[in-house]
């Protein structure tokens, strides 16, 4: 399975990462802020908000934009009236990469969520270093002590944590772990076939007070009032942005719904 790939893949690449820079170095470069500018960002007061996503390539789709610019991205989501920012980080899968987190943070001036695939404390540190105001924590990726543990390791270094959820047993992870922003992720992660009625099934089981972000297959204004009406605070949408040849009033479409 895909994921499984991923994640072997990803378990390599930390090593890697802390024979080159071992964790007390890594530590001396970070910088905790006070936390909650991401989740401040995305909290519905006054209607749906839009977490766009910065995504060269995907496993399922290939290369997305030929033309890839991170920093135009970033300036043209700021414009549009994205409320936050989320960068894919991880280079193998989605040809991402850390430099394009910090170059969205300066164009944008933006909260900007890292996405990768968290699997050690390690990563946690680093998102810091690079800029990040808020981490992705993949419940299918991680087990429910290393996910209580990095949710709270996460408020420690006053980043937000997005953490996600699939499925209701995934749901009942988040909960557990004390989760202030959950995600419910309507690509399998598994199949990477999407559903948006996940989102629909899941959101009533997700408490008041928690702030809910639905990801992935939303692309009209149609799903987004639907999502709206379920109680979602804000979507997080990535490739319907990218390919979209007017990327703006793509953004004015999902907003306006």
């Amino acid at each position: 399975m895909i994921l499984d790939d991923i994640l072997a893949h990803k378990r390599r690449e930390v090593a890697e990462a802390k024979e080159r820079t071992p964790l007390p170095e890594l530590k001396k470069k970070a910088e905790r802020g006070p936390g909650g500018f991401f989740a401040g960002a995305i909290r519905s007061v006054d209607g749906i908000k839009l977490i766009a996503e910065i995504k060269k390539a995907s496993p399922s789709k290939g290369l997305l934009s030929a033309d890839f610019d991170p920093a135009r991205l970033a300036d043209v989501y700021a414009c549009g009236g994205a409320s936050a920012l989320s960068v894919l980080t991880d280079r193998k899968y989605f040809q991402g990469d850390p430099s394009y987190l910090r170059i969205a943070k300066r164009v944008s001036r933006l909260p900007v969520l890292r996405k990768d695939f968290v699997i050690d404390e390690y990563q946690l540190w680093e998102s810091l270093v690079i800029g990040g105001d808020a981490v992705l924590l993949i419940v299918a990726a991680l087990d429910r002590k290393s996910l209580r543990n990095f949710v709270a390791l996460s408020s420690e270094l006053g980043l937000d944590a997005l953490v996600e959820a699939h499925d209701a047993e995934q749901l009942d992870a988040a909960l557990e772990a004390k989760a202030g922003i959950i995600g419910i992720n309507n690509r399998d992660l598994r199949t990477f076939e999407t559903r948006l009625a996940t989102t629909l099934e899941l959101a009533p089981r997700v408490p008041d007070g928690i702030i809910l972000v639905s990801e992935s297959g939303i692309s009209t204004a149609g799903d987004v009032r639907m999502l709206r009406d379920a109680g979602v605070d804000a979507i997080l949408v990535g490739e319907a942005l990218v390919t979209s040849p007017d990327i703006q009033r793509k953004m004015r479409e999902l907003l306006d719904g």
